[in-house]
């Protein structure tokens, strides 16, 4: 996964006279800000010179948009002209952020506040920050904003291959492809399920034998029975799971969703290894970065992930809200095999994974049978989030707790009342059930180890889209 790219342009006062003696200072403060952003692991573009004129405002922007960054900082360490802010505005690649370190020796904090009030007037969007770059929360806003912006910024230009359309009647997978285009900047192209099944029954037969005897030997427990789950019905899956990553890279997908029910649930074989092995970091031939894979053909399930992915840099979650058990007071999220090896032990080693991981056989539901990937998410800190939408606008809920176990009787218990031969998550709310269930619209859920609230209201406030913080 390629690093942000971050665009620092320093100014500076435009009278000649007082420009000069300002360089050192100048340099100083843009050098431990970009000290400070390549620590943290972004890749960093700063200007060719401080800025100090019309001209060098225009031309080093305009260096930084050829440099394809994904944001921009205007960084103030002394006085500087707001016109200068105001004309790189309209050429350096946003979001943009404004930011001022302290040096009450010099009125840079009076510059940041001159030059915010310069680009509200015309009306371009912006975000300020002011502080020391040793203070910890400022770093951690600061970082958090261009998280944010990388993520949208990676968006743009990406393709989601569709494989197939509408599952089950489901009207919250399906989404606008031009509105994908107009708001986010994503094409959609589609490919019928009938290539994946044509493709598959062309992966070399030793290549599909040697992925099915990898997993015989690092899964928990493969539990054939001759019926619903063979070692045939398994080679087939896999099978499936090669077949999409060819397509997945002929035609350049940068995340993808698959139908599934009911052409292959019914005739061929469940997809749940090829998602939960696309949303995995490894599979059978190694280490390689998650491929987002929505079940169903869930769009805004798909695109809620690939966001996360961005954030995070792990794999993410895709699950059912299934139930609610009130006695224990967790929601129990659920979905066929979707749900990423990874969340078996919170993992980048699959031998850790995979180790609390189990292959069942698919029940009533899915009559061509196959294996689905059982598991125990592993506790911790998580964030659950899901674009939705209302009258065609979208919206984001924002829902941060923990996953939690019990002892392996209760566990065993509560799986067995829902359903025994599919992954589960048992997720502690933040607010009272009651209330999460009256807004929240949709029967899909995605989320993430660890914090990201902040991370996803900065994507949420770039986007001009309103959110719901379940806290």
């Amino acid at each position: 996964m390629r690093k942000i790219k971050v665009g620092i342009l320093t100014f500076s006062d435009g009278r000649d006279f007082l420009q000069k003696p300002l360089i050192e200072v100048n340099n100083r403060f843009m050098e431990a800000l970009e000290t400070t952003l390549e620590k943290a692991g972004y890749e960093v573009v700063t200007g060719r010179e401080i800025i100090w004129s019309n001209r060098l405002a225009a031309e080093e922007a305009a260096y930084l948009r050829s440099h394809n960054v994904d944001m921009t900082i205007f960084n103030y360490a002394v006085w500087a002209f707001p016109q200068f802010t105001a004309i790189s505005a309209k050429f350096a690649p946003g979001p943009l952020l404004l930011y001022s370190n302290i040096n009450p020796q010099y009125p840079g904090l009076v510059a940041l506040m001159a030059a915010s009030g310069a680009l509200d007037q015309i009306g371009i969007d912006h975000r300020k920050l002011f502080g020391n770059l040793e203070d910890e929360t400022l770093t951690q806003q600061m970082f958090d904003y261009i998280d944010a912006a990388g993520a949208i910024s990676k968006l743009r230009g990406e393709t989601y291959g569709l494989y197939g359309g509408r599952s089950i009647g489901i009207y919250t997978a399906v989404s606008n492809t031009d509105q994908w285009m107009a708001e986010f900047g994503i094409d959609v192209e589609h490919v019928d399920q009938l290539e994946v099944i044509r493709r598959a029954e062309r992966i070399d037969e030793a290549k599909a034998k040697a992925a099915r005897e990898w997993c015989e030997k690092h899964v928990r427990k493969i539990h054939y029975n001759g019926r619903e789950l063979t070692p045939e019905k398994l080679e087939l899956q896999i099978r499936i799971y090669y077949a999409m990553k060819e397509i997945n890279e002929e035609k350049g997908f940068d995340f993808c969703g698959i139908k599934s029910q009911t052409e292959l649930t019914n005739h061929y074989g469940t997809t749940d290894v090829p998602e939960a092995f696309m949303n995995d970091p490894y599979d059978f031939d190694g280490p390689k970065e998650p491929m987002v894979c929505a079940t169903e053909a869930d769009m805004d399930a798909a695109l809620t992930m690939q966001i996360f992915k961005y954030l995070a840099h792990t794999p993410v979650l895709f699950a059912d809200v299934r139930h609610y058990f009130a006695e224990h007071g967790v929601l129990d999220l659920v979905n066929s095999g979707q749900h990423a090896t990874y969340f078996a032990a919170k993992s980048f080693d699959f031998r850790e994974n995979l180790a609390k991981v189990e292959f069942r056989p698919e029940g009533f539901y899915f009559p061509a049978g196959g294996a689905s990937v059982f598991h125990l998410a592993a506790p911790g800190e998580v964030t659950l989030a899901r674009l939705m939408r209302v009258s065609g606008n979208y919206w984001m809920a924002i829902a941060p707790g923990e996953f939690v176990q019990f002892e392996n009787k209760v566990n065993d218990k509560l799986i067995n009342e829902v359903q025994d031969n599919w992954p589960h998550a048992f997720f502690k709310l933040q607010v009272e059930p009651e209330e999460f269930f009256a807004s929240y619209s949709c029967n899909h859920i995605h989320g993430v180890y660890g914090n990201q609230v902040n991370r996803l209201i900065a994507v949420c406030e770039l986007l001009d889209i309103p959110y719901t913080l379940y806290a």
